[in-house]
């Protein structure tokens, strides 16, 4: 029916992610095509992830599914990992691109005070596609043409 235009790249889960010997990784997402995973490792165990991409349009950063190992959570290794992020991609604003828990509130109002955007939660913008990465830049000449176009005619 598709004719094969449909993604069909596997899907990875966290734990089959390249293992790099550095305690912060930056790979890509396993479960989001254009996606990127920011990884920590500590003692040489997997610690902490979490999944992000950036939209360098708009300006703005989604993250989603952020995990932190069990025996690593409540000591501030989410925080550290989410402030990594925005120091290394300053200017931009936060979001979450899934919704928020009810007990993972708390943890996105704590780790979004001050932050612009706050982590919270806001649809993806129409520079990223539905399975995930930046659309091509060819697309989004189409359409802004289209909508040139069709405010001339109006």
């Amino acid at each position: 029916m598709t004719r094969g235009r449909l993604d069909k790249r596997p899907r990875y889960s966290v734990g089959q992610l390249p293992t790099l010997d550095t305690p912060w990784q930056d790979t890509a997402s396993g479960r989001y095509f254009g996606w990127r995973c920011r990884q920590a490792t500590l003692n040489g165990e997997f610690a902490f992830a979490v999944e992000y991409i950036v939209c360098p349009y708009c300006r703005i950063a989604w993250v989603d599914k952020p995990y932190t190992a069990e025996e690593y959570q409540r000591q501030g290794l989410a925080s550290v990992a989410l402030w990594a992020l925005r120091e290394e991609n300053p200017g931009l604003h936060w979001y979450t691109g899934s919704g928020h828990l009810g007990q993972a509130k708390a943890f996105w109002m704590a780790v979004g005070r001050g932050v612009p955007g706050g982590y919270s939660q806001r649809k993806l913008c129409e520079h990223i596609g539905m399975p995930g990465g930046l659309k091509p830049s060819r697309l989004l000449r189409r359409k802004q043409g289209r909508a040139a176009s069709s405010a001339y005619h109006d």
